[in-house]
């Protein structure tokens, strides 16, 4: 059924206060092609509302993505095949996947969103992207109303990103994604230096799965601000990535740089270390600015809209270019 004149606050994370004048969530085939024979256009996909800036009303359909369900698929030796639908919450399913031993998932523990939103970004942290554990999804052309299979290979994942953000933005509905989960020789990565130190504090040597989930809980419990609480998106921009002649230039210049090496003669600079560094970090503008712990998320601290937050994020994009010559991509869709 399809509801007219529907506010969105409820259904982003920013908790800003848009309407759509068109409105309906779907879980399953049928439902979906109902509502898009009614061509009421432009549509938007919300998932979890978790990675996304809306600044104005929707003047068209909103398709709240509702597919439910986990199964295990497949049984070998030392590893599962799971299906999840699209409608599911992905910290939730990490949980699952701990109650039942399985690895593979467990550094992306407490991401906000929905599991078929998580190959959109292809969500990554603690040294763990989702393309190390995906093996397919299923998706609805919103051109045709048929389902497609995407495997691995088609996805073009890349850093926080897929071709879902690129040539097919918009066009399809992903219903269901699988993965290949560990049942037993877990890879455990702990690599991070937040990781060790908690499992150190914890007097912890040899970690479990189990204990990497509580670690990056804890983690990012202390940085990141619960969304029901005060309203933000996580993560507002990308790492940059920058080439090896810009970066010895600004590690000239700039002694103290943090950085991580990448392959190929390219180095990753930390984002929020830059907009730190520009002096963001706790600084409040009106409704909206960065939060007081991790400089990288801008929040709403009550009755922002979405112009507002952008118009902020704008002008942290130029101090930073200003400074270090570096363009800071956001990681949020805006709208």
């Amino acid at each position: 059924m399809i509801q007219k004149n529907v506010s969105l606050q409820s259904y982003n994370t920013f908790g800003i206060d848009v309407r759509a004048t068109h409105f309906t969530k779907v879980s399953s085939p049928d439902e979906f092609r109902d509502a898009i024979e009614k061509d009421i256009q432009p549509v938007l996909i919300l998932g979890g509302g978790s990675n996304m800036l809306l600044t104005k009303d929707w003047e068209g359909l909103v398709i709240k993505n509702d597919f439910k369900g986990i199964e295990i698929e497949e049984e070998q030796d030392n590893f599962a095949i799971v299906s999840v639908g699209g409608g599911e919450n992905w910290h939730e399913f990490v949980l699952w996947s701990l109650s039942r031993n399985m690895g593979g998932i467990e550094n992306l523990s407490l991401i906000p969103g929905t599991v078929g939103a998580s190959p959109i970004q292809n969500i990554g942290a603690y040294g763990v992207e989702l393309k190390d554990t995906f093996v397919k999804l299923e998706a609805l052309s919103f051109e045709t109303g048929r389902k497609n299979t995407f495997h691995l290979e088609d996805c073009k994942f890349g850093y926080r990103d897929s071709v879902f953000k690129k040539d097919l933005k918009g066009k399809y509905l992903i219903t269901k994604v699988y993965f290949k989960l560990t049942t037993k020789n877990h890879q455990i990565n702990n690599s991070y230096g937040a990781i060790k130190q908690v499992l150190s504090d914890k007097k912890i040597t040899t970690p479990t799965i189990q204990d990497i989930s509580e670690a990056v809980i804890e983690i990012r419990s202390s940085k990141l601000p619960d969304p029901k609480e005060l309203g933000n998106s996580g993560s507002f921009f990308k790492n940059p990535e920058i080439e090896k002649p810009q970066f010895e230039a600004l590690q000239k210049k700039f002694p103290n740089l943090v950085f991580y090496e990448l392959p190929d003669e390219r180095y990753k600079i930390p984002a929020g270390w830059l907009i730190d560094q520009c002096g963001w970090k706790g600084l409040r503008v009106g409704n909206t600015g960065c939060h007081a712990q991790q400089a990288l998320v801008l929040v709403n601290y009550g009755g922002a809209t979405g112009n507002e937050v952008w118009k902020f994020a704008k002008k942290v994009q130029q101090s930073v270019k200003k400074k270090y010559g570096i363009e800071l991509t956001p990681e949020v869709n805006v709208f």
